[in-house]
């Protein structure tokens, strides 16, 4: 099984991103198979500690190179022609939203979603990591816990899991599975029953 080893998580942070690219999006989406596979490893049981959560214990947008923060430098790898000025904030660009296919040459327009919300996190095991592997987790670059997405499709979906919300664009549905139950195998937390039953049937979509 692979887990996020605490020696690395600093060079999570540390990944460069050629500004003006094509559009990219997150890395690391496994395939089908793997990501059932993966389903199968991961521990179902209850969530808890969701009384003692607080965003503020997931320090995010950390600088990732110069001025760039994470959410900078996730809006520059998944838009297409990103201009920045030069406090590195995007400017101008144009942005597929995958969640709902959404077009976008606003970057006010887009959210920064992480795939496992921080909330879900902390009740799936993330309440008794350290700082520095919560930091790890909120601005992770390498593998697809971070996307770029319409901000008020990233605002329905808040803290839920696929048990209870799914991505508008259904087509969406398998590579959104996928995403999920890696970025939960990575790094170690567990899920509800209902949680691990929906992904089982978005998976067979793929």
């Amino acid at each position: 099984m692979r887990r996020i080893a605490l020696a690395t998580i600093s060079a999570l942070l540390l990944i460069p991103l050629a500004p003006n690219a094509a559009w990219a999006g997150p890395p690391g989406i496994p395939t089908a198979e793997v990501a059932i596979n993966e389903l199968g490893a991961v521990t179902v049981a209850e969530e808890t500690h969701a009384d003692t959560y607080d965003r503020k214990k997931f320090i995010h947008w950390a600088t990732v190179q110069g001025q760039c923060d994470a959410r900078e430098t996730v809006l520059i790898r998944d838009g297409e022609n990103v201009e920045t000025n030069a406090k590195c904030s995007p400017v101008s660009g144009t942005w597929h939203s995958p969640y709902d296919g959404g077009v976008w040459t606003d970057p006010q327009d887009l959210d920064i979603d992480h795939m496992v919300p921080l909330k879900e996190a902390w009740r799936s095991g993330a309440w008794e990591w350290d700082t520095a592997k919560r930091k790890a987790f909120a601005n992770s670059l390498s593998d697809s816990q971070l996307w770029a997405v319409t901000d008020n499709v990233n605002q329905a979906k808040g803290d839920k899991d696929p048990s209870v919300w799914r991505p508008p664009l259904a087509s969406f549905e398998c590579e959104y599975a996928r995403s999920w139950v890696d970025v939960k195998f990575d790094w170690g937390l567990t899920m509800q029953p209902a949680e691990r039953s929906a992904l089982e049937k978005m998976l067979t979509t793929c």
